[in-house]
């Protein structure tokens, strides 16, 4: 349409408008907006976001002082959550006294730091892992220039050159490319150790980078009358290995569970009686439902 539009200006007496100039004029490719879908499974019933175009689209993080649902954390974000498209529990904390166990940056800025959580770095018998839970896996969202970025990644690992961290939030193991559960110190399988469950069923939460770019964010709901029921971390890594997720990070998991999408929230977790779980948490990943220009 654009060389149609040259060629009649040209017609009608007025000087043709060089290409570079037509390209000018030419609208971007449109914002593609975050997809929710369900995928029903025998022992689980599994929520997918992707979000195919996080440049337009950031995954952005938030953190609160006091411990709140997921979908009270995006009602204070803006006006009853309606700004926020999709959200999902992200990091670990301590629901004792509501602290982080896992590093929380927000624009830039440390917010939750586990090392002023007493419970956590007073530990005796989390003195021998200390180096590893202070070293956890976390989704990172970088500027480069101007253009979003996002990685997954240890938390000592550096900042890639020509970025700023923007947002970052802890949580582990990693799932793909690989299990680091053995190399994050929650797994030994000599002493029988495995302190996120991670060989059970159970309700999961997990974010996830495609080669093309794109975020993926997964909660894995427990089927009411199906025991046992959920998945073990192995099973989420091949769940969202199989949808083409290359680098995936499980985040806090089980009563933490929760999702929601466009004002509606699915919990993951069901107690003894079968009813869902409601449980607050400390930090959240969360999408706008208005692009970036």
């Amino acid at each position: 349409m654009t060389v149609g539009l040259a060629v009649t200006l040209g017609l009608s007496g007025c000087a043709p408008v060089p290409d570079a100039a037509l390209e000018d004029v030419v609208p971007a490719e449109p914002a593609m907006p975050p997809v929710y879908e369900v995928v029903s499974l025998p022992a689980a019933t599994v929520h997918v976001v992707t979000i195919p175009d996080p440049v337009r689209y950031p995954v952005q993080v938030a953190v609160v002082d006091e411990l709140a649902r997921v979908d009270q954390i995006a009602s204070q974000l803006c006006g009853a959550g309606e700004c926020v498209t999709a959200a999902l529990n992200a990091g670990f904390f301590d629901p004792n006294n509501g602290l982080t166990t896992s590093y929380v940056v927000k624009d830039g800025a440390l917010v939750a730091d586990p090392n002023q959580n007493e419970r956590l770095i007073g530990n005796p018998d989390l003195a021998s892992y200390m180096d590893k839970i202070l070293n956890r896996s976390e989704f990172r969202r970088y500027d480069c220039g101007g253009t979003p970025s996002y990685d997954i990644t240890f938390h000592q690992d550096p900042v890639p050159t020509g970025c700023t961290l923007v947002d970052a939030v802890g949580a582990g193991p990693q799932l793909l490319p690989q299990d680091t559960s053995v190399e994050e110190g929650f797994v030994d399988r000599t002493a029988r150790r495995d302190a996120l469950g991670s060989q059970s069923p159970n309700a999961r939460s997990a974010v996830g980078l495609k080669a093309d770019g794109s975020v993926v964010m997964v909660m894995v709901a427990q089927v009411p009358g199906v025991s046992p029921s959920g998945m073990t971390m192995g099973e989420v890594a091949a769940f969202m290995g199989d949808r083409g997720v290359t680098q995936a990070l499980n985040l806090d998991g089980g009563s933490s569970s929760t999702l929601m999408y466009v004002g509606t929230t699915h919990y993951g977790r069901l107690n003894n009686s079968g009813e869902l779980v409601q449980r607050p948490v400390k930090s959240i990943l969360w999408v706008e439902n208005l692009p970036l220009q």
